[in-house]
């Protein structure tokens, strides 16, 4: 039996899985959300499905988006991301995520219980559509600017929103998607 999915979601096989089993569901921990920080805002610009090819390269150079580990690269692990074909070589994204780190370990709660402060508490219409998707909400703009305020870079409140989407904080499926009916 086919599946009826949010129309993004049957694009391409990497999308099928994605939207099935990640895109929506709540994520906690520290390292699993730097991750997704991190791959939300190396798909700035970008395509995410381009994002999703590239994420086992991501995790290698990046050391499984440990935030401790990604903290303490050095300038040769620097010039290393920048020369690894496997991943976006952007400077400013790539120099953004070691920052990330560094002011994720200065979070006295966590990186995790800071980002889901942001989630918007009860129900939410469902979208009937994706042209009823926002790009941002109230909470977005609040995470991201807080997380600039906290020394964070590449978080804007569009990267704040698609961050939220992906890791379940809100959920976006639209109402005819088989994942809104579950």
């Amino acid at each position: 039996m086919d599946r009826i999915r949010c129309a993004w979601g049957d694009s391409a096989p990497e999308y099928v899985t994605y939207h099935d089993e990640e895109w929506g569901v709540p994520l906690r921990g520290d390292d699993a959300l730097f991750e997704r920080l991190c791959l939300e805002a190396f798909q700035s610009g970008l395509s995410w499905l381009t994002i999703l090819r590239k994420r086992p390269a991501f995790r290698a150079a990046f050391a499984g988006f440990s935030i401790d580990a990604v903290a303490g690269f050095t300038e040769a692990d620097r010039a290393r991301l920048l020369a690894d074909a496997g991943i976006v070589r952007n400077r400013a994204k790539v120099d953004a995520a070691i920052a990330n780190a560094r002011a994720a370990q200065r979070l006295p709660e966590g990186l995790s219980e800071l980002l889901w402060s942001f989630a918007p508490e009860g129900p939410r219409a469902r979208p009937a559509t994706l042209a009823e998707v926002p790009a941002t909400s109230p909470e977005s703009v609040a995470m991201a600017k807080d997380l600039k305020r906290r020394g964070f870079a590449f978080v804007g409140p569009t990267t704040a929103y698609a961050l939220m989407q992906a890791t379940g904080m809100v959920d976006d499926h639209v109402v005819t998607c088989f994942r809104a009916l579950t």
